[in-house]
């Protein structure tokens, strides 16, 4: 599974990320995270508002920040 956050670098981009890193954790999964800070590559996707959170390439969240549960129920689906 590859999980991609993108977002240039702020506050609410960081704690995604660890946020996603602790959901990849608890559940014990083999995931790659990635940071995805370059805006063309992030409008590519069509994502206007950061952070967002893309699952295998499928954005499946724009605009806020997960909470650890919210993408660990995600990511189990």
């Amino acid at each position: 599974m590859k999980i991609e956050i993108l977002g240039v670098g702020c506050p609410k981009c960081k704690q995604l990320t660890a946020n996603a890193e602790a959901a990849v954790r608890e559940l014990n999964i083999a995931a790659e995270v990635s940071k995805v800070t370059d805006i063309g590559k992030i409008t590519e996707y069509g994502v206007m508002m950061t952070p967002a959170l893309a699952l295998d390439g499928t954005i499946v969240s724009f605009g806020k920040v997960l909470s650890k549960d919210e993408i660990k129920k995600i990511i189990s689906k």
